[in-house]
């Protein structure tokens, strides 16, 4: 058996230990559908309005991970749509958001929640405590007016040259949010943030390829997506959330994870082989950092910058850019170690120390070899890294 083939297995074994349990999945499936049928029922106070419930974020992409510890929340992002004509002559975001907020109140308060429904800038969280520590996050939104969608799809065409048929299936998932750091929060008006997590789906989907295990094989749970088996991309998406989340922990100066999503689904070259695919993704996302607005910017929306928190006071307090850019360095010293050794206990000290995973002895003693004069390799950064990044990209 080759290396590469050895390698593969022990990687695999890592993401099965990442990948949410049946019954988390389950749970957050069931409660999904629950918010869904209420805003649905008879005594809602939207019950005469054509609503979409809609999932986003990790959960929709299929790169959520287990958290590392019991205290850390599992969370499900999910988008609800008003689908009303000419919904911004008629009412204002506040209005919009409030709406939400009455029947995600009503519903707390049916289901025996003990959270308060907390309030965040664009959305509202429903927080549970039981079992499982869980949040949802819903984001109240409208689709994009028809008469804004051209002008959408120009951008969009402009900037990165997308074909028709991506293009205009992004551009029909486009919507606009609420924000009430916005000057006109409170008033009627057209100039609303536009938002697209539903074409930000599509658009990772055609960055993903079918493969020797990598076939996409997704079915919709109402209609929350589950992945029989994922991709190339996705695992080693969860691969470097896993890392950074054991580098970082809840620190709030961690990566986040939108910008790791894009990063690596742009530096994915459609590889076959999960090392082969990390090592290349780890080689090539700081190519895709800009050295000007915008650093990271969103495929489906140009005018934002996922690095916007980078320049402000608070980012800079925290670095941000320094912090990420020194993660990707220390993952790629990190990975590159674990895929080369044949060394049992070094294999076994990463696993522990770098993605806080214990992987099953027998399997690590038919991959690697016990090696009595201890294979030396750095698991650390060395002072004043090297970068790998510069001024032309």
């Amino acid at each position: 058996m080759s290396i590469v083939a050895d390698r593969k297995s022990v990687l695999e074994e890592m993401i099965e230990q990442l990948d949410l349990p049946d019954y988390v999945i389950e749970k957050t499936v069931n409660r999904y559908k629950s918010l869904g049928d209420w805003f649905g029922r008879e005594k809602s106070s939207l019950k005469d309005v054509d609503i979409d419930i809609f999932p986003q974020g990790s959960f929709a992409l299929g790169t959520t991970i287990k958290p590392i510890t019991d205290k850390e929340e599992y969370d499900l992002d999910m988008g609800c749509k008003i689908n009303v004509p000419n919904f911004k002559s008629l009412y204002t975001q506040k209005q919009l958001k409030e709406m939400v907020g009455v029947e995600l109140e009503s519903y707390r308060v049916a289901k025996g929640i003990q959270q308060k429904l907390e309030e965040k800038h664009r959305c509202w969280r429903l927080e549970y405590m039981d079992d499982i520590k869980f949040h949802l996050d819903i984001v109240p939104c409208i689709p994009l007016n028809s008469d804004k969608q051209a002008d959408y799809k120009q951008k969009l065409h402009d900037a990165y040259n997308y074909n028709e048929l991506l293009n205009t299936s992004m551009v029909d998932a486009a919507i606009n949010i609420t924000d009430d750091r916005l000057e006109n929060y409170t008033i009627i008006s057209e100039d609303w943030n536009i938002s697209n997590p539903e074409g930000y789906i599509k658009w990772f989907e055609s960055r993903m390829t079918t493969g020797e295990y990598g076939i996409y094989n997704r079915s919709s749970i109402a209609p929350v997506p589950t992945y029989s088996r994922k991709t190339i991309l996705q695992r080693c998406i969860q691969l470097l959330k896993r890392h950074r989340d054991n580098m970082f922990g809840e620190n709030d100066s961690k990566p986040i994870s939108i910008i790791i999503t894009t990063l690596a689904a742009r530096a994915y070259n459609g590889e076959l082989n999960l090392e082969t695919a990390m090592l290349n993704l780890l080689e090539n996302m700081p190519r895709y950092i800009n050295s000007s607005f915008p650093r990271v910017p969103n495929p489906v929306n140009p005018n934002e910058d996922f690095t916007d928190r980078w320049e402000t006071p608070e980012g800079k307090e925290l670095d941000l850019e320094g912090n990420f850019k020194n993660w990707l360095l220390q993952a790629k010293v990190d990975f590159n170690n674990l895929l080369k050794t044949t060394d049992y206990e070094v294999a076994s000290v990463i696993l522990d120390k770098k993605f806080s995973l214990k992987i099953d002895q027998s399997l690590l003693n038919k991959k690697y070899k016990s090696n009595n004069d201890k294979q030396r390799v750095a698991t650390s950064l060395p002072k004043n890294p090297p970068k790998p990044w510069g001024d032309t990209y």
